[in-house]
């Protein structure tokens, strides 16, 4: 198999191998790594459909991931998916109310972002031993929510690492806070900021190319790696579970090899529709990739307008993980549709950051039908919640109710009737207090602990191990920065 390489976006610097990308998490120009091209996977789908998720995962990995062995991705596998998911499945697909979802929340910390990081550790550490890299790795992560524990979870006590997320104080459920700063080992370090979690993810992804930062830490035999979707690592094996969906959906009759399929997706940092993206042009037949934003809708404007305006008001909603207004994972978007040209992607990226705004041409808007914008409200996605639950007895997050609630609208608008696939991204029991005030009202002045036992008599479905008696887990991590103190916090913590 030939071997894939990897691009900045911004394409100053040469490329590099899978590894090595793994290991940077952002290109030295402050640019996102992408493959040179997006390899197709030939094998038929009546094959595909005989394999287990695991298996699934290979082959797609292998396609990207060249300068691995299939051995070495196996093992990666094997390790991952353990018995860390509570189920054999690691992903089940059920359908309610006119539509499949894919559960993408039964691994260790309850939220699809673990069907990745799950398997980062594994192969960072592998990218390692094969770039010779003799150094400790310092995951520098900002969060919205899912990712700092799911990257927590995965980091913690791992040899030759330290990990430092940031999160924003006051804009995280308290179940996800609960995770982070409970979070025991003496490589983790959690820190709360006075601000969102643009903020946070500006400040790390300066600090990744901060050339003087990175000359101190290397006499002192350290460098940065990234847990965000900005590395190139965590965004590959999210496309293993849109392959998996299409697959259980032949099985259960939902389509027939190769009829179309759509996928609504809730949507934020951008990185979890971007990888369906990545499926469709691997071959997957992929209908209309749906991107579901909630009041935070910048997505759901660029697509209707081309333009992206992040100089907006900024709301904080039942679904923190989408209340972001700087997608990251656009970049690698746009570097596909418009031919793949760095000096357009850095022309665009620079009007984003002194202008807050940028507009793609006509010709890149047209190589954007893949996608369908649309955005719920906050009332529209306590009624999703609301209508499934009392037609289906199914609780829904409101993360994946905005995105039930945005192809609701879009069914209704176009009329079709192409089959679909909502991407649950999370267990209710990470949102319990909105997601059981949309179910009734009278629980509005519960606490999410305390609704724990309610919303188990509701659904028959047991509190998950993982946040069984949450509550009372001594908080280890207290720390609060402002949005200027990023920097000294992460030196202090490394000792520089």
């Amino acid at each position: 198999m030939a071997r894939l390489i990897y691009h900045s976006t911004r394409g100053v610097g040469q490329a590099v191998t899978a590894a090595e990308a793994i290991l940077a998490g952002i290109a030295a120009d402050g640019g996102l790594y992408v493959p040179e091209n997006i390899p197709l996977l030939t094998t038929p789908l009546r094959e595909l459909a005989q394999l287990d998720y695991r298996e699934l995962a290979v082959r797609v990995l292998q396609l990207f991931l060249t300068d691995f062995t299939e051995e070495e991705l196996r093992q990666a596998v094997a390790v991952a998916y353990n018995s860390r998911f509570d189920t054999p499945e690691i992903a089940p697909v059920v359908e309610h109310c006119g539509a499949r979802f894919l559960e993408l929340f039964h691994g260790p910390t309850l939220a699809f972002k673990d069907m990745a990081l799950a398997l980062l550790p594994y192969l960072q550490k592998m990218a390692a031993r094969k770039t010779g890299l003799d150094k400790e790795v310092v995951i520098l992560t900002a969060t919205s929510g899912d990712t700092g524990k799911a990257a927590l979870e995965a980091f913690a006590g791992v040899e030759g690492t330290k990990i430092i997320v940031f999160f924003p104080e006051q804009g995280v459920s308290p179940v996800q806070k609960q995770q982070m700063v409970t979070q025991a080992g003496n490589n983790t370090s959690v820190i709360g900021i006075e601000g969102n979690f643009d903020d946070a993810q500006s400040s790390v992804k300066q600090l990744l190319t901060n050339k003087k930062l990175i000359d101190a830490m290397e006499e002192k035999g350290m460098i940065f790696s990234s847990a965000n979707s900005i590395n190139i690592g965590r965004l590959i094996p999210q496309i293993v579970y849109y392959w998996h969906a299409y697959l259980r959906a032949m099985e259960d009759g939902g389509v027939r090899a190769g009829e179309p399929l759509d996928f609504a997706v809730p949507t934020g940092n951008f990185g979890n529709i971007l990888a369906g993206y990545y499926a469709k042009k691997m071959g997957l037949p992929v209908g209309a990739l749906i991107c579901a934003s909630n009041e935070n809708k910048v997505l759901s404007d660029f697509f209707a307008s081309g333009v992206y305006d992040k100089e907006r008001e900024f709301y904080l909603t039942s679904s923190p993980s989408m209340d972001i207004l700087i997608s990251s994972n656009l970049e690698r978007l746009l570097w596909q549709v418009c031919g793949k040209s760095s000096v357009l992607v850095t022309g665009l990226m620079q009007q984003l950051n002194t202008l807050g705004r940028y507009q793609i041409s006509e010709a890149m808007k047209k190589n954007l039908t893949d996608f369908v914008g649309g955005h719920a409200t906050e009332e529209e996605t306590f009624q999703a919640i609301r209508r499934v639950q009392e037609t289906a007895g199914y609780l829904l997050d409101p993360h994946t109710a905005v995105a039930y609630s945005v192809w609701e609208k879009y069914r209704q608008k176009t009329g079709s009737k192409t089959p679909v696939v909502v991407v649950s991204t999370a267990s209710p029991y990470k949102f319990t207090k909105d997601v059981m005030q949309a179910v009734n009202p009278k629980y509005a002045d519960g606490e999410d602990f305390a609704l724990f036992a309610e919303m188990e008599k509701m659904t028959g479905v047991p509190v998950p191990a993982v946040v069984r008696g949450l509550e009372s887990r001594p908080v280890l991590h207290k720390r609060v920065c402002k949005k200027a103190e990023i920097q000294l916090v992460v030196e202090n913590i490394l000792g520089l």
